[in-house]
């Protein structure tokens, strides 16, 4: 398993002790958020700092795998196994970690972990795992797009879309789009191609950003976590925010 010192099944030495029972701290947010900045700003301010493996390594371990026997790089493919993972284990993501047992020696005990997404996974953990806290990161979803355009990370693929000559209606036909963004919003989308963007690339981080809102929404997350104690919930938004000034609320907060 690539998931080191952690594994699902029940401690097996002194050393080892649920995750569901240690005092985690959860960076809860979509992609595009500013969650690996956050964290890269953490460790640049305390080195110390243990991150557990990321969503992508225990989604691929312990939801895609198992029921794929492969591994799987499309996104839209990847929501939709996730999405059977949660019909079978109500709270998704959140209910992966919780069973995850760690070995303390090597990881410690305030440990880090990025993260979920949705109103489901969070209510779930806050539910069952009373000793998780929560870090929402927010961002405006157009912004996410701009973010995602301007990152070399691998992980952002989808089998390529075709374009036509009308890149603001091949967005507007975009499955979800209308629910997810304005009029304005797709045509400042569509502006993005004079600046030198693709726009196959424009189109696919778009659609990355409309089928993961279909799957996790992110203002329902947050509307949540209002709800709990200032001590277990804190929210921040990474437009408003430096990732320095990011990392100086969490340090402040925790």
């Amino acid at each position: 398993m690539a998931l080191p010192h952690l594994h699902t099944s029940s401690p097996q030495t002194p050393y080892e002790l649920p995750l569901a029972q240690l005092p985690l701290t959860v960076l809860v947010g979509v992609t595009g958020v500013g969650k690996s900045t956050a964290l890269a700003a953490l460790r640049a301010a305390d080195p110390g700092v243990r991150v557990l493996p990321d969503r992508r390594a225990l989604t691929d371990e312990v939801m895609i795998l198992p029921r794929a026997g492969r591994p799987v790089t499309d996104r839209a493919e990847r929501f939709r196994l996730t999405a059977l993972y949660r019909e079978e284990h109500p709270g998704g993501m959140a209910h992966a970690l919780g069973t995850l047992s760690a070995d303390t020696r090597h990881w410690g005990t305030q440990l880090l972990f990025d993260g979920l997404r949705g109103r489901e996974e969070v209510a779930y953990a806050a539910e069952h795992f009373p000793a998780w806290r929560f870090v929402a990161l927010l961002a405006p979803d157009a912004v996410r797009v701009r973010r995602l355009l301007g990152r070399a990370d691998a992980f952002d693929r989808l089998d390529r879309p075709s374009t036509s000559s009308d890149l603001r209606a091949d967005l507007a036909a975009l499955p979800g789009a209308a629910q997810v963004f304005t009029a304005s919003e797709l045509s400042g989308l569509a502006a993005l191609e004079a600046e030198g963007f693709a726009p196959e690339d424009i189109l696919a981080k778009t659609r990355i950003v409309v089928t993961e809102r279909q799957h996790y929404d992110p203002d329902a997350a947050a509307a949540f976590l209002r709800t709990l104690p200032p001590r277990r919930a804190l929210i921040l938004n990474t437009v408003a925010l430096s990732p320095a000034e990011v990392a100086a609320a969490i340090r402040e907060w925790a």
